[in-house]
Parts: C-alpha cells; sequence; structure tokens
C-alpha cells in the first residue's frame, strides 16, 4: 500500500484550509515513498507550495472554473468515456460493487468514478496491483494532462505523476479520440446552463440497460481481473466536490 496514491488524491480534491495545513505531511509521504522521480516529486511539490500559500477562496475559485464548470476537465472517469448517457448508470453500480467486494464504504456524497475516490481506492492496494490497475483510465488521465498543460496549470503535474505510476502506457488512439471532443469554456453561462438541464445520471438496481457503456464495462473488467483479496478503505478526504 503507498501513500503516495492519498497525497495526489488529495490534490485533486476541492482545496480546503485542512489541505493548506497538511501541506508539510504531504510533502513528507512523497520524499519517504520516493514512488515517482525526484522531477515529478519537484513538480508535486510546487502543486502542494502553491496550495499552501496561496488565499484559499483564490484556490477554490480556480478549482471550481478548472473541474467543476469545464466538463472537457471533469474528474469523473465514465463522463470522459460515456458522456451523461443512462449506461453510464450502470457502469456506476458495477464499480460501486467492486469497491464494496473490497471493503470500501463510501461515505461522501460522490460519485464512484470520481478520480480522487478510485485514487483512495488505489492507495489500499499493494503498490503493483495500483500501478496495474491505474492503466484502466489512464487514455483519460493523459488526456486530462495534455488539456490541462495547454492551460499551463499547475494541476497537470498531478496526472503526469499519474503516468509516471502507471505500469503500461496510454493507448494514443484513445487519447487522440478525447483530445478531438470540443473544448467548453467555464464562462460560457448559457452552455453551463444547458448542461445542468439534460437528464442527470442516476444509479442503483435496475438502472441503465442490458450492456451498459461498453467502453467502461471493459475498463471495470480489466480492474476485477487485476483485484484480490478484500481490505478495509478509509473514508474519501473531506473537501470533494
Amino acid at each position: 500500500m503507498a501513500k503516495t496514491f492519498k497525497v495526489l488524491s488529495a490534490l485533486l480534491n476541492y482545496p480546503t484550509s485542512a489541505l493548506q495545513a497538511g501541506a508539510e505531511e504531504l510533502t513528507a509521504v512523497l520524499k519517504s515513498e520516493a514512488l515517482v522521480p525526484e522531477s515529478c516529486r519537484e513538480q508535486l511539490i510546487a502543486l502542494i507550495d502553491e496550495i499552501a500559500s496561496r488565499d484559499l477562496y483564490d484556490l477554490q475559485e480556480r478549482y471550481v472554473l478548472l473541474f467543476d464548470r469545464t466538463r472537457s476537465l471533469s474528474l469523473h472517469l465514465f463522463e470522459h468515456v460515456h458522456g451523461e448517457g443512462r449506461d453510464r448508470g450502470q457502469a456506476m453500480v458495477d464499480l460501486m460493487a467492486l469497491y464494496e467486494a473490497k471493503g470500501l464504504r463510501i461515505d461522501a456524497k460522490e460519485l464512484p468514478d470520481y478520480l480522487p475516490l478510485f485514487l483512495e481506492f488505489l492507495s489500499t492496494r499493494p503498490v503493483d496491483e495500483a500501478c496495474e490497475l491505474l492503466d484502466q483510465p489512464l487514455h483519460v488521465v493523459a488526456a486530462l494532462r495534455e488539456r490541462l498543460s495547454k492551460r499551463q496549470s499547475v494541476y497537470a503535474n498531478v496526472f503526469h505523476a499519474l503516468e509516471v505510476l502507471a505500469k503500461g502506457k496510454p493507448a494514443l488512439a484513445e487519447v487522440s479520440a478525447l483530445l478531438e471532443e470540443p473544448e467548453d469554456d467555464p464562462n460560457d453561462l448559457a452552455a453551463l446552463d444547458k448542461i445542468w438541464e439534460e437528464e442527470a445520471v442516476t444509479f442503483g438496481p435496475g438502472t441503465g440497460s442490458d450492456s451498459g457503456c461498453p467502453m467502461a464495462a471493459d475498463m471495470l473488467k480489466r480492474m476485477e481481473d487485476k483485484t484480490v483479496g478484500s481490505v478495509e478503505v478509509p473514508t474519501p478526504r473531506p473537501g470533494s466536490v
């Protein structure tokens, strides 16, 4: 098990005063475990230092504009492989079942495909297994890193670290397909209203079609093939949105 994944999860969560106060601890974990190369650690520490030193409200505003109001930067993995279609609901059910089978009890009001939550799950698995599981959504991770890099966002450092930690390489064709999707403007309020007017995704028994989302189903199948045993998993950090 590696706390480095918990650090990456924390950095992708909504900024809070608690996150700012924990900056030294986050840095200490990265240095003590040394799971990523020094150059990559320094990039992550740069983000930690920025979170610790900047005005909290400015940090929160930046986070919301990036990850909450920019759909192409959503931290919900299945949104990138299936959008907001009904079949995404069954994929949610399947992922929730996978978490529960390994002992994960989700107390936070968050969808199971939320990337920080997935990273919390990885932090409870053996390191080799966690890095292999990270391969499954790697094309999404790579696309998000590319989009954030174009914006010169320091958050791109987290996604770069995830690519380094993964066992494999992202499928270039899948990454290219995601990057072909149009970028949205978080300041376009009319477009934002249109998104919220769309039918919300729900998940639970009987949700979705019989087949579910093929791309998400394949991702889940490969996750299930990699996971063994059952573990006790800590609840997600406060502040996720």
